[in-house]
């Protein structure tokens, strides 16, 4: 799939009404999501409603994974013409990269804190607990 073509949305509502195609705009890109209608977890419904628009809002909505994020870039057909961004999506979608950008750390860095807290109890239970059985044999 070309990914460097640019689209206006007038080009987007035709190509969903010529090719009967799922056509949505997410930060700025061009997806067609028409293979993935039936794979879609939230159902096809969601993603049909956004045809032909900039979904960019109900995708951040829902809090998609990185794996769906991921996911998306076999998707991409091309990219939302200048003209047609809006100056608000502009400041979102050079947010977008840094949030992004992670190196797969923070998957292990989400569970260090209930670790800890766990580890913590633990040993607090031991030595508050255990001890008073301790100190009440002969």
């Amino acid at each position: 799939m070309a990914s460097d073509k640019v689209y206006t949305y007038a080009e987007i509502k035709a190509e969903s009404e010529d090719k009967n195609s799922t056509v949505i705009v997410i930060h700025n890109v061009v997806y067609d999501v028409t293979d993935f209608l039936n794979e879609h977890p939230g159902g096809e419904e969601v993603l049909l409603e956004q045809l032909g628009k900039d979904a960019t809002e109900a995708f951040e909505d829902v809090g998609h994974s990185t794996d769906a994020r991921d996911m998306m870039k076999k998707y991409k057909i091309g990219e939302l013409a200048e003209s047609e961004r809006s100056k608000k999506e502009e400041k979102k979608a050079t947010a977008v990269p840094k949030t992004d950008a992670g190196d797969g750390d923070s998957s292990w860095k989400s569970w260090l804190l209930p670790i800890a807290i766990g580890l913590l109890a633990t040993v607090a239970y031991r030595f508050f607990f255990l001890s008073q059985d301790d100190s009440g044999k002969p």
